[in-house]
């Protein structure tokens, strides 16, 4: 989800700029998004944990942890969180490490995963800028190989509403339909509803620039975005929504993908110029450097976690869905998946 980073996104995470989330959230080269106060203040409270005046060497002096403590990014968006749990929950009970985890979304958690502050995030939707300065360039940050995930963001609308009306299928004539789709929120166009304006996003820019009679608007988060998605679906209501694969709600909810115009490599390169779909995204996880190297077996645990969409989306579902706590799912999901996570302890 969305990189809310969604963010992106759902996976699809998304923070002050488009991430993502998501899972939502995510895509390369998102564009920024407006800054809002707590993204502000979470930035002044990841500064806050580096010691002051320290070079960046990709790890800092962090107060209150030791060789045996692990500290792990989590994004704004439920699957995103189930990558997390888990692997805090086989951490504690079979390493024997002291796990600690922040919120954080996309743009903010490379930043202190640079710095140490972090040691490693499990769910990146595509951080190109990112990754270049970073792992390249400064080298701080170690990729730490694929999550087993590919996520996708897009639009969608109900089967229902597809089913009476095949067209709405295709991006060129969603301006017919731009009256149905209206709220009072969308100023007399027709709406897209989108999660946080955390994620990553081109949707603005898509609209202008296929000139299409849409706004986007925004739920404010993946929770208020799945509660108006499925208000809208009881009442057999129309609707066109920005959402992303993997998600859990798809189980429940049945959605179908508009085609926007075929994503190609760059078709994104300019945030205010793009005119194309959402890659494919391959989910990947990413390391602090100084840890990838001497993090002992919580490093080579993290880099061997690998599961699959299905998987995740146990997890997450049965956080957001069930109202279990992150440890309670995760705790179940463990005790019934041993063959599969016993691959990923340190050999």
């Amino acid at each position: 989800m969305p990189t809310a980073d969604p963010a992106h996104h759902t996976r699809p995470a998304r923070t002050a700029r488009a991430v993502r989330t998501a899972g939502p959230a995510r895509p390369a080269r998102a564009r920024r998004a407006v800054r809002t106060a707590t993204a502000v203040a979470a930035a002044l409270g990841v500064l806050a944990l580096s010691a002051c005046g320290a070079a960046e060497t990709g790890k800092s002096q962090r107060a209150g942890t030791t060789d045996r403590t692990v500290v792990l990014t989590v994004p704004s968006w439920v699957g995103a969180q189930a990558n997390t749990a888990v692997a805090e929950y086989l951490l504690e009970n079979e390493l024997g490490y002291d796990v600690k985890t922040q919120q954080l979304g996309g743009i903010l958690a490379w930043d202190a995963l640079s710095r140490g502050d972090i040691d490693a995030v499990l769910e990146d939707w595509g951080h190109p800028e990112e990754e270049k300065r970073y792992v390249e360039e400064k080298k701080t940050v170690a990729r730490g190989g694929d999550l087993g995930v590919t996520g996708h963001i897009g639009w969608y609308v109900p089967k229902y509403f597809a089913d009476a009306h095949p067209d709405v299928t295709d991006w060129k004539n969603l301006d017919e339909y731009a009256e149905e789709l209206a709220t009072a929120e969308s100023g007399g166009k027709g709406q897209i509803l989108e999660g946080s304006p955390d994620y990553v996003t081109h949707d603005e820019a898509i609209i202008r620039n296929l000139g299409l009679d849409l706004k986007p608007t925004y739920a404010g988060s993946e929770a208020a975005q799945i509660t108006a998605i499925r208000k809208y679906a009881e009442e057999k209501k129309p609707f066109l929504t920005y959402w992303w694969t993997p998600q859990w709600l798809n189980e429940q909810v049945d959605l179908v993908e508009v085609k926007l115009p075929p994503h190609e490599e760059g078709c994104d390169a300019d945030p205010e110029e793009v005119a194309c779909g959402y890659p494919r995204t391959p989910l990947r996880k990413f390391l602090n450097a100084d840890f990838a190297k001497n993090g002992g077996e919580a490093a080579e645990f993290l880099k061997n976690f690998t599961w699959t969409t299905e998987q995740q989306n146990e997890v997450a579902q049965m956080i957001a869905d069930r109202k279990l706590t992150p440890e309670a799912a995760a705790e179940k999901w463990v005790r019934a998946n041993e063959a599969t996570w016993r691959t990923w302890l340190p050999g």
